[in-house]
């Protein structure tokens, strides 16, 4: 069941409420709306206006240019800072990951329509409460990741979307739409123009997330992991020898599935995601497929698979 009433936070009704009593429209949008109709706490709060960067900068005593050839301008209030982002038309992606320009717009319409997945295009204010041009609570609600129009088109424009799109099902438990999943299967062969930086800290999330075999498993689908990470498809080996029943990349899922530290909470030890612990989990048995012999009486053994993993 979707959060319908909205809370947002002081610092951020303000914002919005500066904005609009000097003529400006101006929401709260993008993946902290689509958190707060899960009951998720935001990590982010970002702001989308019909002000120009200029226009924001006069109206709040402390911002910081953080991305103003963008439209991007981050509002500082107690310490904390907000992004506020002017409605924007992207221009064309020449590496696939920044647009070469913008061109900004008085239609927010047209700025949730540049974004990337459906329940990330959504923006919310107190007087008008959600905008949902593009159904993305209905998705939602269906636990369905979807492209915002055209997948080829979203994932040609910006290549890191293939990898989020991933990072979304670990994360949030959602299943990828057919038309999104096949544009993302077409397309894999372009994340290789995104920098290792990028991929890597899209697979970071994935793994602390509370269903990184979800995530992993979207990955190896896709084709994704063939690229990034090709140790892994590499696992789905017909048996490994201890367990007759399932292959070992069955046999990691599992691991991963139970590899979580214990920290101390009020109540006393809590699981908790552990990077390190994660990346064991994923890479123990790497070096299985390179290491695995057929011997007499149908045995099959890996030895100093350790080493070469």
């Amino acid at each position: 069941m979707l959060n319908r009433k909205m809370e947002l936070p002081e610092h951020v009704r303000h914002i919005i409420r500066r904005l609009m009593s000097h003529g400006y429209e101006a929401y709260a949008v993008g993946g902290c709306v689509r958190d707060m109709m899960l009951g998720r706490e935001p990590e982010d709060w970002d702001i989308t206006t019909s002000a120009l960067p200029e226009q924001v900068k006069e109206l709040f005593p402390h911002t910081i240019d953080t991305g103003i050839q963008h439209g991007t301008v981050t509002v500082m209030i107690d310490h904390e800072g907000y992004e506020v982002t002017t409605y924007r038309i992207d221009g064309e992606y020449e590496d696939s990951r920044h647009p070469k320009s913008v061109q900004f717009t008085p239609l927010l319409l047209e700025d949730l329509r540049r974004r990337d997945f459906t329940f990330n295009a959504m923006a919310y204010n107190d007087d008008a409460g959600l905008v949902d041009e593009f159904h993305g609570a209905e998705d939602l609600e269906r636990h369905v990741l979807r492209c915002v129009g055209d997948p080829m088109e979203r994932f040609q424009k910006d290549a890191l979307r293939m990898m989020r799109a991933v990072r979304f099902v670990a994360q949030l438990g959602f299943r990828i739409e057919p038309e999104t999943a096949e544009a993302l299967s077409d397309m894999v062969d372009r994340i290789e123009i995104v920098s290792a930086e990028r991929v890597r800290d899209e697979l970071v999330k994935l793994l602390l997330s509370d269903r990184p075999r979800a995530g992993i498993e979207a990955l190896v689908d896709s084709g994704l992991a063939d690229i990034v990470l090709p140790e892994i498809p590499a696992l789905q080996l017909e048996i490994d020898e201890h367990h007759r029943h399932k292959d070992v990349f069955e046999h990691t899922m599992i691991v991963i599935e139970r590899a979580v530290a214990l920290e101390t909470g009020p109540d006393g030890p809590v699981p908790a995601p552990d990077l390190t612990l994660r990346l064991a989990a994923l890479l123990h048995d790497i070096g299985k497929p390179k290491t695995r012999r057929f011997e007499a009486g149908g045995k099959v053994s890996f030895h100093r698979h350790d080493a070469v993993g």
